[in-house]
């Protein structure tokens, strides 16, 4: 069931929901480190699940996110939401519409991995370079209980595997092979020239 969490604001968005930018879970917090449920289908459809997604999308924009999962905002279910549009975080990224997942299950399409910078919301202040598959196959449900199934790659790619993996308990630094890639984001925004030249992903 979804209750509100820590609610930061509130606003009114689409004339439906009245929509909450919620707190996110830093670091450090169990339910970042649990393997979040499965959503059942009799949830898809309730104005509880509907809610927590306007949530979940509302607080990704407040903090100009690429993507949020639900365990973020300390609710441990198998949802994320991605999109980039005008985001001035990624000025050379590709669009991605929104794109809602549920129980999402990913497949590597190729072995080839490539490194990215990533930061994190529940890691606030930190970046490290990830290795991430560049090609996979998506299977998951809409925010209606849809089928999807697609396959993505590049810049998307990467966002959907970072999402995914908070669903599954796994923050990006438990993915990075080279620790001394780990920067304090002010030290990487100071020495970024002379770091590995590899895209950026929050």
């Amino acid at each position: 069931m979804y209750f509100y969490n820590s609610l930061k604001s509130t606003s009114k968005k689409k004339d439906t929901f009245p929509v909450s930018i919620l707190k996110v879970a830093r670091m450090g917090h169990p339910i970042l480190k649990q393997v979040a449920d499965v959503v059942p289908t009799d949830f898809f459809g309730t104005s509880q699940f509907q809610q927590l997604v306007e949530d979940m999308v509302e607080t990704m924009e407040e903090y100009s996110g690429a993507g949020l999962a639900a365990p973020q905002v300390h609710e441990s279910w198998q949802i994320s939401v991605i999109e980039v549009k005008d985001n001035p975080r990624y000025p050379k990224a590709n669009e991605i519409p929104l794109l809602v997942l549920v129980n999402p299950v990913i497949t590597p399409l190729t072995t080839e991995k490539k490194l990215g910078w990533e930061g994190c919301l529940s890691l606030p202040g930190l970046r490290g370079a990830v290795p991430r598959f560049t090609k996979i196959h998506v299977k998951a449900q809409d925010q209606n209980g849809a089928p999807l199934d697609f396959v993505a790659d590049g810049f998307k790619a990467i966002v959907i595997q970072h999402e995914t993996d908070h669903l599954f308990g796994t923050v990006f630094i438990e993915r990075m092979e080279n620790m001394k890639l780990l920067y304090f984001e002010r030290e990487w925004d100071r020495y970024s020239e002379q770091l590995p030249q590899i895209p950026v992903i929050d």
